[in-house]
This record gives structure tokens, C-alpha cells and sequence, in this order.
């Protein structure tokens, strides 16, 4: 609403106070003279004023304000609304909640509506940043000699190499491929066997070395440079949509391409802290479709991720529905040891509140351990609330923050005006005055002394490990049957070595071999203190005459440019170079799937030993697979760690006893002679993180870049759809819209198109990587004339539903028990055939048959992505039946007007005796109620109780409306 010129009636009028002259007014709920309010914590505190500002007697109300000042009693009872200040949007889930409204822009003037009326109400940034794919990569070994010395030739790499020339690059293939035809006398004169090493160590006997593809080499400075002008090619046809969305909607900002990741422009430009408009002032608050949004609590910002669905809600006008969460205090008490770094707090305090139990909860920290750690320590902290399932972990503003804020693109004035803002509310946290902690649901101490260099994995983020214990755990791994944290092999198959030729040298591989290093954009860029620390470890490493084998993908993929500006200030860009950390282009790309492929050479040689190779990156979503497919371990550390793995070349290692390498003068070097101080971090972030670098990155922000400007775009109200392509697609959801709303209808006769198991995430329903030759999408895309290489990827294809839909549960991954095995593939039950999943829901609806998803604990965990609750509902199911939902995939299936519904605790599919090929009835009865019972009967003449998983009358009105997009769409009509 326009506040300026409601204040009169607003309900909460006599709450006004001003700032300074009188020119800047705000809403100050202690004059409430509530003594309830000082006793809230500070989260609940900016759900309060939001409400008090936005109750208009409609969406918010003035019973909302009391149950927020009443929190004590009404936390995790009811239900409130929460008007965001703006909403954030990554282009991978963007552009299908742009491509949504630019098809009910159609489907309203189909029904004689101004399109234009469809417009967001919501300000919201849209950032150009996960697509990003590795075409080009530089080789890691170096014309020069090291710094420090002589060629360095770690332990444990087999014969020692040359490297008296530039060895090709591993990125663009000039000898398609072919094995031993390179034309090269080190591939042709090959041995046909390979006589055993010496020592106990098992080699594969008769197994040839193997010649991987010789590569165009590219320079270091063209790197990033050709993987940006190949990925804006590629992706230009989203981009000329998106560059419409720019023009044709109003209150839409798009952030090109090129300029960072999502978090970390939201991070260094788009956060306001505060916000001005109508001559009032509030505090600034987020929600994005971008798990990293968390990110920006570490700036005392409220922000959380939603799905695409809820997204587009907020960007409408309609408030987010917030169940009153309960807020677990994070107390942090003691220093921080010096080789301990903000990696290792996060993976320490995830695995501390993961254990704690705080799903759906907001954490907030506070204690006296709260001032030893800086703003990027706090926003990296933030970052992983995901993991551990809470909804935001939210560090209120205090003096550091400030200091932060003076160093970044704050004018003085502005930070002056946020401190007396946020003082004046009562949201400035003192660190010196302990006595005034408000009062939490519950507190959880936490001694930062405590924690120790740590990684997490193999194939989750909450299974925390020692470095110093990690050759241990690592064995344990091998030898643990299959499961998150075993991978079974057999004794007699623990010590195998498999031989390959790479670049004419010979190496080899065993389990626990790094072939993937990757300091990425989730998580760590936004932390000057972990990267300069890598950068230094690098530096060091260098001059002490270490290297990293030539055939690990290492790569650097910064959040933003701002940190490619430090790194090269600090000095230390060149030799992370050196040791093949290049930057290769602003963006997610290793995180999200979009790593360089393997070497054909290191491939074949995993797969003939059946090894259990590794990847180690410094992101916080490593599930098996995602990496790459014959990449089974792969760990989360922190980045100096990612290249103490690369120099070391296995993560079967023990630092404290065992050398990171040997030198080519036989010297041994130990992680501890390489390892940077914390004071030696911190005094070179002092000296590099400064202001003029935030006004930089703003600067080139504000001026765009050529590519962008030069794009041409339709000039229209609605979209001109393009019914040949295959990136951009008007979706049918609005095919069938009606200006009443249906009559709720029972499901009869329905099938299971899948029966799932435990811990079903994202990726197993909706892969975010490349799309497989063999996979439904492939065919579609055969189907369109396009070529493999013009696949590009899931990410990239999201606002094609047809791609999407044939991409739903296409996870090689994906264990579905009415396969058998693991596979993209499902039973179509009347006729007994195997085909792939999307196959057989089409058969299923030209045969007007409806489908449920049986499934077990957790179901939907992971990333928020829309096409997990938009994919299975073009897919035609109306149910998915579960142990237990993950709460923000539930809302998503909701807003798809997929019902969710749980078993009966105690209850499960086997304990039903459930085979999934059952035929099902669903009785939906005509007046729905909050977590009701319904009963599901099945052919054999049984039946069970399931209870439908509405949280508030908003998700019974969604689902009768047949998902959010209809109910929005329905307003306009």
C-alpha cells in the first residue's frame, strides 16, 4: 500500500514516529508499550513491525499483530501473514516463474482482461547466474618453473612427469576422443600389460594404460572470458526473454549475465538493510527461490527460500503464510581456534543442530561468541540453514555489522541512519549487555573453542568428519556396506591401482583418489577470509614446489567479480592459477552438475577398478552423483582444504603424519609448513576487502555489459511465443482456467507411478544437471533436429515444460521399487512393461488414469525447485502418499494442487503391506478441514487412514483452486 497517504487511517497510525528531522517516519512498535515486545526474539521482531505496517484489514489484521506479540503462546499454533520486502529469482527458477506469467498474462486477456493488470506488486531482482557450464579449463602445470624451486612431484602419483612444456589443456577435444590416435609416440608405443608395483599394493595385471583426448590449450586469461562468450551464446534465446520481462513487467529488475552468482549480488548490491519508500522507513526482508537466500541473515536481513510457486505469490501481492515458528537460540560462547576456519564452525554447528532437531524453526545466535565472528563468517554460517532444516539462522545487526557495512557500498550517513533505525525498534543487538537476551523456545549452547578443521561426506552435508580423522573414516567407508556412509568393497579389492596415460605421463588411480577439485560459488565466495586463506595456502604451496596432477578438474568459479578483485589485489590469483584453480566464469557450474567431463582415460580407469573415486568442493550440496556419475565420494571442505586435497591427490590421507607432497628435490612438505595463520588472513583481508572494491562491482553492475545491451527483444504486452523453440514454451497450466472455482473430486482408480523410498530429494525428481543421451528429454530434443551438444542442460531448459516434464525423476539415481534398481524407469502395471517414467505417465493419461507416489521418510528434501511439484503434476499425479514431507516441498505440491498425505504415524507402506501395484481410491469429501483423515481403499478390499497434510484454510483454498497459479490467475477474472 501507499503509506504516505493512508496514514490516517492506517490502523496503527498513533505508532508513527520520525527520524532526524521529522523527513523519514516508521512504524515504532514499542510504543505499543507492550512488555511482551522486549521479550520477543529479534526475527519475530521484524514479523511484527511488518505486520503492524501492512495491516490493512484484509490479508494482515490486527488479531495477525496480536498472535505476533502473544508468540510465546501462540508459536508453532497458528498461522500469520508476511509481506516481504522484495522477492529474489535466480534465471534457473526464474524463468519458469516468468514464463508463468507471461502465459497468464495470455490466459486473462483470453477472458477479456487487460494483461497488464498481471504485473508483479512485489519488487523483484532476477539475477543471471546458474547457467554457467565449463567449456574451457586450463591446464594446471605451468611453462615456468615454481616459484620456490624445482618442479615438485608429489607422493604417491606414480613415475614422475614431465613438465619442461605446457601440457594441452582439458577442455575442447582435437582428437575426438579416440584412444592411442592422437598421433603422439607416448600413445601409440603403449604396453599391453603392466607388470606389478612393488609393496603389498594390488594392480589390475593385463589391463592397458589408457590415452585420454590431447586438448586445444587455452590461456589463462582467456578462460573465463571464452566460457562467458559461449554461455551467452548459448543461452541466448532465454536471454532475449528475459530481457523482455525487463521492459514488459513492471517492478522487475534483471541483473545480467557475467556479474555473479545470486547469493553474492544479492550479498554486495541488492541488499538494502533498510528500506525508503513513501517516506517511511522498515526493515529490508527477502524471500527467494535460491536456497542460498539464508545467506543474507548474516547482514541482520530476514530472508528465507521458497519454491518458484510461492515466489510468484509474493511477486503478485500475496503474502507469504508463515506458520509462527518457534525460535531456537543459538548461544555462541568461547574464541575460535586459530587453524579453525568459518568452514568448519558451519559444519560444526549443522552438525550440532541437525542433531538438535530444528526443522521448520528459525535459529537466532547470540552470546558473547557472536562478536568474534565477522559479517562473511556469519552470512557463510547463514547459508546452511537448509541442511540442518531450519528456516532462516538470523544474526541481528551489531557494531560489526556496522564496521561491515562502512567497508562495503555504504554511504556513512546511511549507516548513521540504519543504527538510530534499528535502536530506536529495539533490533541492534549489544554485545554488551548480555542482560536484556530475549527469551527463545529454547537455547542451544555452542563452544566455538571446541571446534577443529573439519570436512563432511562422502554423500551428505551432516556427516562430519576430522581431517584428522578422515584416513580412518575413509577406510571405514570402503569397508561399511552400501549407504550414506559406506560404499562396501572387498578386502581383496581395497588396495587396487589402475595405470593410465594423461598427457604422455603415467599415473595412477586407487580409491580415495581426488579427480575433482572445486572451489565454487555456493557457500564460501561470499568469505574473504576462507578464500584469501586458500589463496595463501596456494601461494605457499607453490613456492615450497608442489603442483597438482594435471588430470584433477580443478576449477574457480567465483560468486562475483568481487572476489577475482581480491585475489589479484592480495597477489595470491596466480598461483591458485598455477596450481590450476583458474577462474573460469561467474556462476554455478560444479554445484549444480555443470562439471567439465572427466578425462576419457581417468573414466575408464575408475570404472575397470571399480574404484570409489572422489571429488571435494567447497559447496553444500554433494549428493552421490551430482558431481559426476562415476564420482561416487565426494566431500564439502572448506576452500583451503579443496586445494590441500588437489595437491595431495587423495583424500586417504593423514595431515599430521603424513607429507602433502615431496619435491622434486626429494624434500618432503607437511600441510601445517603451508598452512596460512589466521592473524596472516586477516591482516591481508585488511588490506585487500575495502570499500573501493564494493564500488566496483557496483559500478560495472550500473553499466551493464555489451552482450546485454546489444540483445534485441520484442517490444509487446504479451510475449510473442516462439512455438519452435526449444528453450521457451507457454505452459498449459492455464489451459482449463474457469472463473469459478471446481467442486472438490475424489481420486478412482488411480496407480502408483513410482513407490519410493526414504530421503527422495530434489535431485532425485527434478536433476539439475546435463540431460542424458538416453533420457526422455534427449528424445524430445532429437525429436526438435537438435544435436547432443545442443542439449545444454536441465537448469537451462526450465522454461520448457516439455523438457521439464520428460526430466521429472529422470535421476540415474532415483531407486523406485517398482523397478528394482536404480534408474529413470518405472512399471506400467496393467500391461507389465519397463519404460521410462515419463513414458508411462503419458500412457497412463491417454489412458485416463490417475497417479499417486508412494514414498517413505522426508520426501521432497533438498533444493527448492518448482518443476519437483510442477513436473509430477504434468506428469498426472494428484497424490503423493509419504511417511514424511519436507515442509517447503509439501507447500510446493500444494501450490500445484497435488494433495499431500501422510501414513498414520506408526504406518508405512510396509507395514500396509503394500506392493505399489495396487489400484487406489481416494475419498476427498466436499468440505475440507485442517490435517484431516481421508481413507484410501484399494482393489483387494482393504483400505487405511491417511491424513491430508493442510496446514491452515489458505492450503485448503489453494487446493481447491487447483494449485496457486489458477487462485492468482482467478483474482484478475
Amino acid at each position: 500500500m501507499a503509506l504516505t497517504s493512508l496514514v490516517k487511517e492506517h490502523q496503527y497510525h498513533h505508532l508513527i514516529d520520525s527520524l532526524n528531522d521529522g523527513s523519514v517516519k516508521y512504524f515504532n512498535p514499542q510504543k505499543l508499550n507492550d512488555p511482551r515486545y522486549e521479550k520477543l526474539p529479534l526475527s519475530i521482531r521484524v514479523l511484527l513491525e511488518a505486520a503492524i505496517r501492512n495491516c490493512d484489514g484484509v490479508y494482515t489484521k490486527t488479531e495477525d499483530v496480536e498472535k505476533l506479540l502473544d508468540w510465546q503462546q501462540q508459536q508453532n499454533k497458528t498461522d500469520v501473514p508476511f509481506f516481504p520486502a522484495r522477492v529474489l529469482l535466480q534465471d534457473f527458477t526464474g524463468i519458469p516463474a516468468m514464463v508463468d506469467l507471461a502465459a497468464m498474462r495470455d490466459a486473462v486477456a483470453k477472458h477479456g482482461v487487460n494483461p497488464s493488470l498481471v504485473n508483479p506488486k512485489c519488487p523483484t531482482d532476477l539475477i543471471v547466474d546458474h547457467s554457467l557450464q565449463i567449456d574451457y579449463n586450463k591446464c594446471a602445470i605451468q611453462n615456468a618453473p615454481n616459484p620456490g624451486g624445482g618442479e615438485a612431484s608429489n607422493q604417491s602419483q606414480g613415475p614422475s612427469r614431465s613438465t619442461s612444456s605446457r601440457p594441452p589443456s582439458r577442455a575442447t577435444s582435437q582428437c575426438g576422443g579416440q584412444r592411442g590416435t592422437c598421433g603422439k609416440t607416448a600413445c601409440n608405443e603403449l604396453p599391453s600389460t603392466t607388470s606389478q608395483p612393488s609393496g603389498s599394493v594390488q594392480q589390475i595385471e593385463n589391463t592397458p594404460l589408457l590415452c585420454p583426448f590431447h586438448l586445444k590449450p587455452v590461456s589463462e586469461t582467456e578462460t573465463a572470458t571464452k566460457n562467458q562468450e559461449t554461455e551467452l551464446t548459448r543461452n541466448k534465446e532465454r536471454l532475449q526473454f528475459f530481457k523482455w520481462c525487463s521492459k514488459a513487467f513492471k517492478n522487475v529488475n534483471v541483473i545480467p549475465p557475467d556479474y555473479g552468482a545470486v547469493h553474492q549480488v544479492n550479498l554486495e548490491y541488492l541488499s538494502r538493510v533498510v528500506q525508503l519508500r513513501d517516506g517511511f522507513i522498515y526493515p529490508d526482508s527477502v524471500v527467494g527461490t535460491d536456497s542460498h537466500t539464508t545467506m543474507i541473515n548474516g547482514l541482520g536481513i530476514l530472508g528465507w527460500g521458497v519454491g518458484g510457486i510461492e515466489s510468484e505469490a509474493v511477486m503478485l501481492g500475496q503474502p507469504v503464510s508463515l506458520t509462527l515458528p518457534q525460535v531456537v537460540g543459538c548461544k555462541l560462547v568461547g574464541s575460535i581456534n586459530p587453524l579453525t576456519t568459518s568452514i568448519d564452525i558451519v559444519l560444526g554447528i549443522t552438525k550440532h543442530l541437525r542433531q538438535a532437531g530444528i526443522a521448520g524453526k528459525f535459529v537466532e545466535f547470540f552470546g558473547p561468541g557472536v562478536s568474534h565472528l565477522s559479517v562473511p563468517d556469519r552470512t557463510t554460517i547463514a547459508n546452511m540453514c537448509p541442511e540442518y532444516n531450519a528456516t532462516i539462522s538470523f544474526f541481528p545487526i551489531d557494531q560489526v555489522t556496522l564496521k561491515h557495512f562502512r567497508k562495503t557500498n555504504f554511504a556513512q550517513d546511511k549507516v548513521d541512519m540504519i543504527e538510530q533505525y534499528m535502536k530506536s525498534v529495539k533490533l541492534f543487538r549489544s554485545s554488551e549487555d548480555q542482560t536484556g537476551d530475549p527469551q527463545y523456545s529454547e537455547v542451544i549452547e555452542i563452544n566455538l573453542t571446541s571446534m577443529v578443521p573439519y570436512v563432511s561426506g562422502p554423500k551428505r552435508p551432516q556427516d562430519r568428519v576430522a581431517v584428522s580423522s578422515m584416513k580412518e573414516d575413509f577406510q571405514s567407508c570402503l569397508d561399511e556396506k552400501v549407504g550414506f556412509k559406506g560404499f562396501h568393497i572387498s578386502k581383496d579389492k581395497q588396495l587396487t591401482h589402475v595405470p593410465f596415460l594423461h598427457c604422455g605421463q603415467e599415473y595412477q588411480l586407487a580409491h580415495g583418489s581426488v579427480v575433482i577439485a572445486a572451489v565454487i560459488s555456493c557457500t564460501n565466495n561470499c568469505n574473504p577470509t576462507v578464500m584469501l586463506a586458500a589463496g595463501l595456502l596456494a601461494k605457499k604451496a607453490v613456492e615450497a614446489g608442489l603442483v597438482v596432477k594435471p588430470y584433477i578438474r580443478t576449477s574457480l568459479a567465483p560468486g562475483s567479480g568481487m572476489v577475482t578483485h581480491y585475489l589479484s589485489a592480495s597477489g595470491v590469483l596466480p598461483y591458485l592459477s598455477q596450481l590450476g584453480f583458474e577462474v573460469i566464469g561467474y556462476g554455478c557450474a560444479t554445484c549444480v552438475g555443470n562439471t567439465a567431463p572427466l578425462p576419457d582415460a581417468v573414466v575408464d580407469a575408475i570404472k575397470q577398478g571399480d574404484l570409489v573415486a572422489c571429488g571435494v568442493l567447497s559447496g553444500n550440496r554433494h549428493f552421490e552423483g551430482r558431481l559426476c556419475d562415476c564420482v561416487r565420494a565426494n566431500y564439502l571442505a572448506s576452500p583451503p582444504l579443496v586445494v590441500a586435497y588437489a595437491i595431495a591427490g587423495n583424500v586417504d590421507i593423514d595431515f599430521e603424519k603424513e607429507p602433502l607432497g615431496v619435491t622434486s628435490e626429494g624434500k618432503e612438505v607437511y600441510l601445517c609448513d603451508v598452512w596460512p595463520s589466521r592473524e596472516e588472513v586477516q591482516q591481508i583481508e585488511e588490506d585487500t576487502v575495502i570499500s573501493s572494491i564494493f564500488k566496483d562491482v557496483k559500478s560495472r553492475m550500473e553499466k551493464g555489459n555489451t552482450f546485454w545491451n546489444n540483445i534485441d527483444c520484442p517490444d509487446s504486452l504479451l510475449f510473442p511465443w516462439d512455438h519452435k523453440s526449444t528453450y521457451i514454451r507457454s505452459p498449459c497450466f492455464f489451459s482449463k482456467l474457469s472463473k469459478e472455482v471446481p467442486r472438490p473430486h475424489s481420486i478412482e482408480g488411480a496407480h502408483a507411478l513410482l513407490f519410493l523410498g526414504d530421503k527422495v530429494t530434489t535431485d532425485h525428481i527434478s536433476p539439475a544437471g546435463s540431460i542424458a543421451r538416453a533420457s526422455a528429454a534427449a528424445k524430445y530434443l532429437l525429436s526438435k533436429r537438435l544435436t547432443p551438444r545442443e542439449f545444454n542442460s536441465y537448469g537451462a531448459r526450465r522454461g520448457n515444460d516439455a523438457v521439464m516434464t520428460r526430466g521429472t525423476f529422470a535421476s540415474i539415481k532415483l531407486q523406485n521399487r517398482l523397478y528394482g534398481r536404480a534408474g529413470p524407469k518405472t512399471l506400467h502395471i496393467p500391461s507389465g512393461q519397463t519404460l521410462d517414467v515419463f513414458e508411462v505417465a503419458d500412457r497412463y493419461q491417454r489412458e485416463s488414469i490417475p497417479l499417486i507416489i508412494l514414498a517413505g521418510k522426508d520426501y521432497g528434501s533438498g533444493n527448492s525447485r518448482d518443476w519437483v511439484a510442477k513436473g509430477p503434476y504434468l506428469l498426472g499425479v494428484r497424490a503423493v502418499i509419504a511417511e514424511s514431507f519436507e515442509k517447503l516441498h509439501k507447500n510446493q505440491l500444494l501450490g500445484m494442487g497435488i494433495m499431500p498425505l501422510e501414513f498414520l504415524p506408526g504406518e508405512n507402506a510396509d507395514s500396509l503391506e503394500l506392493s505399489g501395484k495396487e489400484i487406489f481410491t481416494i475419498t476427498v469429501p466436499e468440505s475440507l478441514s485442517v490435517r484431516q483423515q481421508l481413507t484410501v481403499k484399494i482393489d483387494q478390499g482393504k483400505s487405511f487412514s491417511v491424513t491430508a497434510q493442510f496446514d491452515s484454510e489458505i492450503d485448503i483454498n489453494l487446493f481447491l483452486h487447483g494449485g496457486l497459479l489458477k487462485y492468482v490467475a482467478r483474482t484478475f477474472l
